[in-house]
């Protein structure tokens, strides 16, 4: 049975994805809900990679709120939908493969040292997907959708392993509104162009 913080954290995660698959600026003061309580569900879970992204997810969720409403002179909005060009591409997979190599190392310490139900491999690789994602959605780049895809397949089973069934469907819910979320951008990257 889910908790109330469980299904709280969800709900607020859910709404999230859905403004932000309008590319709505709410999408992140409801990401806030979620990330805050999906620290507490993490650690208590020993999924510290996904403790630590929540965390991240906090942290530029304030600096997406900022750069989604940075205006230009004529008071137009800076950022829009764009897609990424190749070299954005090949610094996307550097930044994922820094940090998936950074978070195994030190997910694999603190499983010896503290947490010995960790999954370091996958917990480091959903988050790594994650930290991606993210950094690309504040840019408001199409990008970031491939890389929600990623972390909420890498998720689900992670959650579902742990006895979070709850949240292993929640992932599978944003899955879906990452497909979406996809699609509406590319029309928008398209309209931009």
């Amino acid at each position: 049975m889910p908790s109330f913080i469980e299904i709280l954290a969800a709900l607020s995660g859910i709404i999230s994805v859905w403004f932000s698959k309008k590319a709505s600026i709410w999408v992140y003061p409801t990401g806030l809900v979620n990330t805050v309580f999906y620290i507490w569900i993490s650690y208590d879970a020993q999924l510290i990679g996904e403790a630590v992204v929540n965390l991240y997810y906090t942290i530029m969720s304030l600096y997406g709120w900022y750069n989604w409403l940075r205006r230009n002179e004529k008071h137009e909005l800076i950022v829009q939908v764009s897609r990424s060009n190749r070299p954005a591409w090949m610094l996307q997979l550097s930044f994922f493969i820094s940090i998936y190599g950074i978070l195994f190392l030190c997910l694999s310490y603190l499983k010896g040292a503290f947490f010995s139900g960790a999954i370091p491999w996958a917990d480091a690789f959903a988050s790594a997907a994650a930290f991606t994602g993210m950094w690309l959605m504040t840019r408001k780049k199409l990008e970031s959708w491939i890389w929600w895809i990623i972390t909420n397949i890498a998720s689900m089973p992670l959650y579902y392993s742990k006895g979070y069934i709850f949240t292993a469907v929640y992932y599978f819910i944003l899955l879906i509104l990452a497909i979406l979320g996809y699609f509406e951008w590319r029309k928008k990257a398209d309209a931009y162009a």
